[in-house]
């Protein structure tokens, strides 16, 4: 498509004289546009896209892919109805559990918590928990004494190894005087980093049998959290989990159903930014236009020329294509290089970053997460080329098309 005299005179245009450097550093601006564009939607795209991976993974792998409940709030003949749900095909784990909310207190300190009752079994099922931990070990995890604490937790209300944490439930023993909390007091026999400041700061784990004793709940809990094989393929498992119990008195709720509106949100939100940031590319591709049509007027008598000489309007039409792909192709490689090098090295910038300015740039209070997460999907990757190769290749066309309109006779009139 492109000749050798297509491809001299291209390269001949790209490189300024004295006297053209102007037209040459819009054609550079236009450039580093372009690759600034590309590379921003990539790193953001990665950043999202890793976002939503740890933030899923970590949802379900501390709330589980689905999970029975009762009808009336508690369930009986749990662990016959757990054996039932191991049964069925797709299912790793069905882990009975008990789960209430408490007020936290350490001394001066006073906080909002979940309370999670559950097996030391079960809790060595949950990977986000016990390969997570920063201090003591699960082998004290029994009786109704011990309790799991996460690692903000510990260092607000200054706990350790040891510690005692008091639980307060509004839901007490009714008196003549009204009804009185519930207070107990236990011993942290282990703390754990789950990566995620919420369940760090408001989540603590009970033995099962304690939790029954504290929720005064005898022989009963409040669900069955079940982890599967394939979390994306949850509503056929689902479905069969309700077949194999057959009991009206239970529900059965998958991951989409509990957190699908936050995950929709997620999702709406990278979307947005998609959007968004391709209007960088486009202002590059305007700038592009600029830069082409300053050239071909800089070059009417250039062009002229070389129709007198024997170009075609097709070969002047190419020429100019060149001209302006090539900025364009330039500019997606360079910011292609640069988005893949900063996503796969983002956290580690981020820390270099940190030292130097002496601020959190990442606030896990905030983010939920305590790190800054990239996910590189290729597929997305070469959408975002491929649409900043079609915006530039676009943006060529009509300077092309003009100087190929260009009268030889007029243009050497005015000469």
């Amino acid at each position: 498509m492109f000749g050798p005299f297509e491809r001299a005179v291209a390269g001949r245009y790209l490189r300024a004289r004295k006297g053209e450097r102007f037209v040459s550093v819009i054609a550079i601006f236009s450039l580093i546009g372009i690759a600034l564009g590309v590379a921003t939607l990539i790193i953001v795209m990665s950043v999202m896209n890793g976002f939503k991976a740890d933030l899923m993974g970590r949802i379900l792998g501390l709330n589980g892919d689905l999970s029975v409940f009762g009808v009336t709030r508690t369930i009986q003949n749990y662990d016959d109805l757990a054996a039932t749900v191991r049964q069925v095909p797709g299912v790793v784990t069905a882990t009975p559990l008990i789960e209430g909310q408490v007020l936290l207190n350490s001394g001066s300190y006073n906080t909002g918590g979940l309370v999670r009752g559950m097996t030391p079994q079960g809790l060595r099922d949950l990977h986000e928990i016990s390969n997570s931990l920063v201090a003591g070990s699960l082998d004290g995890y029994q009786g109704n004494d011990a309790i799991v604490i996460g690692v903000t937790l510990a260092e607000r209300a200054g706990l350790s190894v040891g510690s005692k944490l008091t639980l307060v439930s509004p839901n007490g023993a009714a008196t003549a005087f009204g009804t009185v909390p519930r207070v107990r007091a236990y011993h942290v026999v282990a703390i754990f980093d789950a990566g995620m400041n919420d369940y760090n700061a408001g989540y603590v784990f009970l033995p099962l049998p304690a939790a029954q004793i504290y929720f005064e709940m005898p022989d009963q809990v409040t669900q069955i959290q079940v982890t599967t094989r394939d979390a994306t393929n949850v509503q056929p498992i689902r479905m069969e989990i309700e077949r194999a119990l057959g009991d009206a008195r239970l529900r059965v709720l998958d991951w989409t159903q509990t957190n699908n509106a936050f995950f929709g949100a997620v999702q709406v939100e990278q979307n947005v930014l998609f959007l968004i940031l391709t209007l960088i590319i486009l202002v590059a591709a305007f700038n592009v236009i600029s830069s082409l049509i300053m050239m071909v007027k800089d070059k009417t008598g250039d062009i002229a020329v070389l129709r007198t000489i024997g170009a075609s309007r097709g070969a002047i039409m190419r020429i100019f294509l060149m001209c302006g792909a090539s900025v364009g192709v330039t500019g997606t490689a360079a910011g292609t290089a640069l988005g893949i090098a900063f996503s796969l090295n983002i956290e580690r910038i981020r820390q270099v970053l940190q030292s130097l300015t002496g601020t959190n740039l990442f606030n896990p209070e905030i983010y939920y997460l305590e790190h800054l997460p990239s996910k590189l999907i290729w597929s997305q990757v070469f959408e975002v080329i491929v649409m900043a190769l079609v915006l530039s290749l676009l943006a060529t066309l009509y300077p092309s098309w003009r100087a190929a309109r260009t009268d030889p006779v007029e243009a050497l009139r005015h000469e």
